[in-house]
């Protein structure tokens, strides 16, 4: 703490009570990174396992047509 004529200056650590090893920084980037990760997983072995598109299997992109029965 220096007093400086009537102001007084205190130092980051001392406001504080004590220091920041910024520990937060790193475990938001850790859980961030294994977010993307497991949720990438999951879209992975989604798309892995999806029938696939062949040729006289039924499966197509379209939606089937829709008939009036009225």
């Amino acid at each position: 703490m220096e007093r400086i004529g009537d102001e007084v200056h205190i130092h980051t650590d001392e406001a504080r009570g004590a220091s920041t090893p910024h520990i937060v920084r790193y475990v938001l980037l850790i859980s961030l990174v294994l977010a993307i990760v497991a949720m990438s997983a999951i879209w992975m072995t989604g798309a892995y396992n999806a029938p696939q598109d062949r040729a006289g299997d039924g499966i197509t992109n379209q939606a089937p047509p829709v008939t009036n029965q009225g």
